[in-house]
């Protein structure tokens, strides 16, 4: 599970990167504060589904890839 939260937090990191999107705009673009998305990425927090239904349309991702999960 830890790995999982690790590329999780890598693969946020990545994509709001190549987004080139600050962490303000992620959090005002999902409904949750920055802090909430300065945790997920340093992989102190999970998100909620909810969270993550939203990061993956922001990006216009599976969950499953957002998370970093391709096998099943």
């Amino acid at each position: 599970m830890e790995n999982r939260k690790i590329k999780f937090a890598e693969n946020l990191r990545t994509m709001r990167g190549e987004a080139k999107l600050s962490q303000r705009q992620v959090a005002e673009a999902i409904g949750v504060s920055q802090q909430c998305v300065s945790d997920w990425e340093h992989g102190n927090a999970d998100p909620t589904l909810t969270s993550l239904w939203r990061l993956a349309d922001l990006f216009g991702v599976s969950i499953d890839i957002l998370c970093g999960r391709t096998e099943w």
